[in-house]
């Protein structure tokens, strides 16, 4: 694991904060109707409460960005930022 500092980011000042601690990659899965999108994103296991990792800002704001793309159908982009997988209908 990787130990990094934070920064985190303050909205006034539009500086970045990011979550003192290791660093661990993880696979998220984003459900759409059409689709499923798997991607890798990084987690941070803070000092002060190592019981369970968190997400930054900007780790939720491209889960979010990619429920939104997968809504949308947007597969170049999916396919760029992870794995994508194409719901088939039931026999």
């Amino acid at each position: 694991m990787l130990s990094v500092d934070v920064i985190m980011h303050d909205d006034i000042s539009g500086q970045t904060m990011r979550i003192v601690g290791e660093r661990l990659k993880r696979t998220r899965l984003i459900q759409s109707e059409k689709y499923v999108v798997a991607l890798e994103v990084e987690m941070a296991i803070p000092p002060d409460d190592p019981s369970e990792p968190c997400y930054e800002s900007e780790t939720i704001q491209l889960l979010k960005e990619a429920r939104e793309r997968a809504d949308r159908g947007d597969i170049a982009w999916l396919k760029q930022n992870g794995k994508v997988y194409a719901l088939i209908g039931a026999a």
